[in-house]
């Protein structure tokens, strides 16, 4: 048998044979660290324990301190709630919806409805697979193979997605009898996933885990009340549509009811905003609207719209951009790595924004500055601007539900909106995608389309952009009066032609590569709809060009 030679993380080299698995590799050179590994990584590729090792390189250890593996520890806990849901009721359908609270939020539907005793008995047979730590095997089958088996579990939304894919080999996972479709790494066994809970969360379950930064512990739990207010509005909306998981919405796009459904979908959207423009409307001391949202949720667009409703109720909208507000780049404030952080709240003069404020909302005509992002100065150009009577002030930025931002407006005058890309749309019930998947797309697209970023260059910059939005709008998101979900149901199938033609640029030798490769996987499963069948004032031309507010 031949040899390859491999760097671990300690420094060492070692030479194994090949076809080593990880697991052996891990054993034998006692890699083990305080946290149990759950996946190895062998120069860019993420490999699972029970996988065999065929090339050279840099061998690591992963565990759930990395992202990668604490995704692989999440869907390992999912696999076995599934499989302690079925053995308890078999009769019964279990999906996996969201994200919310540090948690995955899902429902089981059964007769008798899912109540807190049920979840008692779901705990208790999770907690007894993983003390077993039975194994979780890798099997491949054809297609076919994989259809028949659930078909025999009743499991419609898995042969929907399976019939409109090309992929004629699959990889399901087994365990103690039970087999499933993951989309990602699986732990090789139960007993790793030893630190979790589940609770009863109307109308289902809050499954909890650890966090990469503190990975033996479940943090406290923090209610959402009002995104899980708009987690269930964006369930009736896919109600609506009768498009719940991939596999429908393909069904939709072959038969071509996609027409109808984008038209549906625009419709949903519109209602909303002009819903949101009402309740501006019905509280007579709003003076200030502030729009706030992570990366990528279409705030510009959702403003301008916004802005059309405000004048259907007799307002006229008044924008002003934050950016127009840095402080010269001299007086950045800096990061924890010495470097400028653009993204802070104290990267805006605030005191003379809220002087602004004040002055307009007194009915006083100001001079407004104009920032000039290649000298990093901000300029005079008298330009002026006063708040009619009937006028709203409309202010877009990453820090408007943060009250240190208008620190000077009374709290009865402000109306502040959240808005984020918060997907509903799984690949199926038991496999779903991440809103941050789908805004990663988004600003892949954009950046690629309109400011000459590729796919890499987006991919390398994202956990710095994630990083800001935690610390900068998360926090505050339930400060907001109202949310607004800027998914659009469709939208995958109109962004996969560009995002793949990106994503497929960037090397096996990048940083990115397993992110990249997993993006590619997932939007393999969508088919096509044309750009053409995307109306012009869509949020989602914000993306792809075309939109009727303004130009790339």
């Amino acid at each position: 048998m031949s040899k390859i030679n491999l760097l671990l993380q300690n420094g060492n080299n070692v030479v194994v044979d090949r076809g080593t698995t990880v697991c052996d590799i891990i054993r034998e050179f006692k890699l083990e660290g305080d946290i149990p590994p759950i996946l190895g990584k062998v120069n860019n590729n993420y490999l699972e324990l029970s996988s065999e090792v065929t090339e050279s390189g840099t061998f690591e250890v992963v565990d759930i301190r990395n992202s990668i593996g604490m995704k692989a520890y999440v869907r390992t806990l999912q696999f076995i709630l599934i499989k302690a849901v079925y053995d308890l009721f078999p009769n019964a359908t279990i999906s996996i919806e969201h994200t919310i609270s540090k948690g995955l939020f899902g429902e089981i539907h059964k007769e008798p409805a899912l109540d807190s005793e049920d979840i008692i008995k779901i705990k208790a047979r999770m907690t007894e697979i993983i003390n077993r730590n039975l194994p979780i095997n890798k099997v491949y089958v054809v297609k076919e193979e994989a259809i028949m088996i659930f078909e025999g579990y009743g499991l419609a939304d898995k042969v929907r997605l399976l019939k409109h894919i090309d992929i004629q080999r699959l990889k399901l996972y087994e365990l103690d009898g039970r087999y499933d479709y993951f989309y990602g790494f699986m732990a090789d066994s139960t007993g790793i996933a030893n630190i979790f809970d589940l609770i009863y969360y109307e109308p289902g379950f809050l499954l909890r885990f650890p966090t990469e930064a503190n990975p033996n512990e479940i943090p406290p739990l923090v209610e959402r009340k009002k995104l899980a207010k708009i987690f269930y509005e964006t369930e009736q909306w896919g109600n609506i549509l009768g498009v719940g998981d991939v596999g429908s919405l393909n069904d939709k796009v072959e038969s071509g009811e996609i027409i109808d459904i984008i038209r549906v979908a625009e419709a949903l959207h519109e209602k909303k905003i002009a819903n949101i423009a009402d309740m501006i409307n019905d509280r007579k001391e709003i003076k200030v609207v502030l729009i706030a949202g992570p990366s990528s949720s279409g705030k510009t667009t959702f403003s301008k719209r916004l802005g059309i409703q405000l004048r259907v109720n007799g307002h006229i909208p008044i924008p002003i951009s934050l950016d127009d507000y840095f402080v010269d780049r001299e007086h950045t404030p800096l990061d924890e790595d010495g470097k400028p952080d653009f993204e802070s709240l104290y990267a805006l003069d605030l005191d003379l924004f809220n002087r602004h404020l004040v002055y307009l909302l007194e009915g006083k005509e100001i001079e407004i500055p104009t920032f000039n992002f290649k000298t990093g100065k901000r300029e005079w150009n008298g330009e002026k601007l006063s708040l009619p009577k009937n006028g709203v002030l409309v202010i877009e930025g990453i820090h408007g539900l943060n009250d240190l931002l208008t620190s000077t407006v009374p709290a009865e005058n402000k109306f502040k909106i959240y808005i984020s890309a918060l997907t509903q749309l799984n690949l199926d019930d038991h496999n779903r995608i991440a809103t941050t998947d789908v805004r990663i797309i988004r600003r892949i697209v954009r950046d690629f389309l309109s400011r000459g970023y590729g796919g890499e260059q987006t991919l390398m910059m994202w956990p710095s952009i994630r990083r800001g939005e935690e610390k900068n709008i998360f926090v505050f998101q339930e400060e907001s009066d109202v949310m607004f979900n800027s998914t659009l149901v469709y939208e995958l199938c109109v962004l996969k032609k560009f995002a793949m033609e990106e994503l497929s640029k960037i090397k096996n030798d990048s940083p990115v590569y397993y992110e990249a490769c997993k993006l590619k996987s997932f939007l393999s499963f969508f088919k096509e709809v044309d750009t053409s069948l995307v109306p012009e004032n869509s949020i989602l031309r914000e993306f792809i060009g075309g939109s009727c507010f303004y130009k790339y």
